[in-house]
Order: C-alpha cells, then sequence, then structure tokens
C-alpha cells in the first residue's frame, strides 16, 4: 500500500472518531438523568429490605434520623446502609449507635422503628439508603 493511501486512510479513520465523539457529546448534553427523592414516610424496597425515612431531628451533638425497616434478620449492624448527605458531603452513620432505639437488629416479619446517629449538620439533609446495588433517598422536597 503506497503512503498516500496510508495517511488518507487515517484521516477518514480520523475524522470518523471526531464525528462519534460529537454525536456522543450532544447525547449526554440532552440527556436528563432523573433522581427520585421521597417524602418522610415512603417506603421504599431495595433488594429484599423494605425501608423508609420517618423523621429527621438535629441536636447540637448529632442528626438523628428515625427509619422503619423489615426484611432481611439483621443481628447487628443494621444502621450500616444509611448515608446523609448535607453541607456538600456524604455522612456515614456515626459507630457508637448510643440511642436507645439505635438500629441494631432487623426482623424478617416486624417492622422495626429504630435511629440512626450522624454527625450534627445545620443544612437540610437528603438521607439514602443503600442495599442489593440500589440507593433510595428521602428529602423535604420528596
Amino acid at each position: 500500500m503506497s503512503t498516500r493511501k496510508l495517511v488518507l486512510t487515517a484521516l477518514v479513520c480520523g475524522i470518523a472518531i471526531v464525528l462519534a465523539g460529537g454525536f456522543k457529546l450532544l447525547q449526554v448534553a440532552t440527556d436528563n438523568p432523573r433522581v427520585e427523592v421521597l417524602a418522610w414516610g415512603t417506603p421504599a424496597t431495595l433488594g429484599d429490605m423494605t425501608v423508609a425515612v420517618q423523621s429527621v431531628q438535629k441536636t447540637t451533638d448529632a442528626t438523628l434520623v428515625t427509619v422503619t425497616m423489615r426484611g432481611v434478620a439483621i443481628a447487628k449492624g443494621a444502621f450500616e446502609g444509611w448515608r446523609m448527605l448535607a453541607e456538600g458531603r456524604v455522612f456515614r452513620p456515626l459507630t457508637q449507635q448510643t440511642a436507645p432505639d439505635a438500629c441494631q437488629e432487623v426482623s424478617v416479619i416486624a417492622e422495626v422503628r429504630c435511629t440512626v446517629r450522624f454527625d450534627p449538620t445545620k443544612a437540610t439533609p437528603t438521607v439514602a439508603y443503600l442495599r442489593a446495588g440500589a440507593q433510595q433517598q428521602w428529602g423535604t422536597e420528596g
């Protein structure tokens, strides 16, 4: 193959790549991803667990999120799937869950109402639960 044909083939391939990139850019620019934010008290099922955020109480030493959970028997550490988004960052539950009704155990049959304790925040939080590769969020605009 001659040099001229190789250069011409390279130019055609380059133009094809630029056109494909421009097309993909247009697809991404017009895509409107929608994140569903549920209202407090609205239940959601993630995998085999049904959960809901009932309320959020902010104090000077913690943000207390009251939740309901049912679906899988968890003997310890039921609070681990919860997250809180506030002040532009994601909070994990505190490792010391000291509330009398702290989320430790979950039952398969009975709905458990418990409290998940997070670091204090002044902002309005959005609370999320992650399980089985899925995530659901609750917030005031839900």
